[in-house]
C-alpha cells in the first residue's frame, strides 16, 4: 500500500491538470526515483533528526563510558565514517528528489500556461462575439429611432395640404 504523500507524482494533480507523463528516470523506471524521494523527504523529519540524535548520543555514551567494550573510543572514528557515508548517499538522493520536483513543477507551470492561454482565448472570442452583438444592437436601436420618428411626422404633424371635398 503506497502513502499518498510520499509520492506526489505524475497524474495527481491539483485543479486536475494533467502532469508530468514524460518524466521518468534515468535509469529506466520510476521506482529508484521515488525511493530517493522517500528518503530525502525522511531526512527531513523531526523523527529522523530525533532518532539520529538518540542513535549518537547512545553510541557516545556507550563508547565514553564502557571499559570492556569500547568499538569507537574517543574521537569516535568510526561514527564519524558513518556520518560521511550517510551524507555520501543523502546528498545524491536529495539532489535527485529536488531535480524531480522541479521537473514537475516546471510541467506544471506550462500546462497551467497552456490552460491559461486557452482561456484567454476563449474570453476573447467571446468578448468579440460580444462586441459583434453590441453593434448590430447599436444599429437596430438607430433603425428604430429613425422608423419611430418617421411614424411619428406621419402621424402627429398636420397635412400640410387641405383635403379636396368631392
Amino acid at each position: 500500500m503506497s502513502d499518498a504523500r510520499a509520492t506526489p507524482d505524475v497524474g495527481r494533480t491539483p485543479a486536475g491538470l494533467r502532469m508530468a507523463e514524460h518524466l521518468h528516470s534515468p535509469f529506466g523506471t520510476d521506482r529508484f526515483g521515488r525511493a530517493a524521494e522517500r528518503f530525502a523527504r525522511f531526512f527531513g523529519t523531526p523523527r529522523f533528526i530525533i532518532g539520529q540524535t538518540a542513535l549518537v548520543a547512545v553510541w557516545i555514551a556507550l563508547n565514553a563510558l564502557a571499559f570492556s567494550l569500547r568499538w569507537d573510543p574517543y574521537p569516535f572514528i568510526l561514527l564519524n565514517l558513518a556520518f560521511s557515508t550517510q551524507a555520501a548517499y543523502a546528498a545524491p538522493l536529495i539532489l535527485l528528489a529536488q531535480t524531480r520536483q522541479a521537473d514537475r513543477d516546471k510541467a506544471r507551470s506550462e500546462e497551467t500556461a497552456r490552460a491559461a492561454d486557452a482561456q484567454r482565448r476563449h474570453v476573447e472570442q467571446q468578448t468579440s462575439g460580444l462586441r459583434d452583438l453590441l453593434q448590430a444592437n447599436t444599429e437596430l436601436t438607430q433603425r428604430i429611432a429613425g422608423l419611430t420618428s418617421g411614424i411619428h411626422a406621419v402621424t402627429c404633424e398636420p397635412s400640410a395640404a387641405p383635403l379636396a371635398e368631392p
